[in-house]
């Protein structure tokens, strides 16, 4: 039987994602500011900051771009579709024994 905690969740949702309380951030933030130091902190969410607006702008981006083909490349490609067209029905006239 599943025991229900407080939250709504079950105990094995609460064990597979981990329980971070206020106490866990904390120490989580104590080591990165004595990893790196106060003022090298401003600097790296700055930083992290830019970038995730970067990625954020791009992926918007490549979502919404739709690519505008080159209409000489277009033009080139119905060609080579036109000559493998004619070479197709020719190889057909030439293997049909009764043609």
């Amino acid at each position: 039987m599943q025991r229900t905690l407080d939250n709504g969740s079950d105990e094995r949702e609460q064990k597979r994602m981990g329980n971070l309380g206020a106490t866990e951030l904390l120490i989580i933030g104590a080591v990165v500011l004595l990893l790196f130091g106060s003022k090298k902190l401003p600097e790296m969410a700055r930083s992290l900051g830019r970038s995730a607006k970067i990625l954020k702008a791009e992926s918007t981006g490549l979502r919404h771009e739709e690519p505008t083909p080159d209409p000489h490349q277009v033009v080139r490609l119905q060609q080579q579709v036109d000559d493998l067209q004619q070479q197709l029905k020719n190889a057909r006239r030439s293997a049909d024994p009764t043609g």
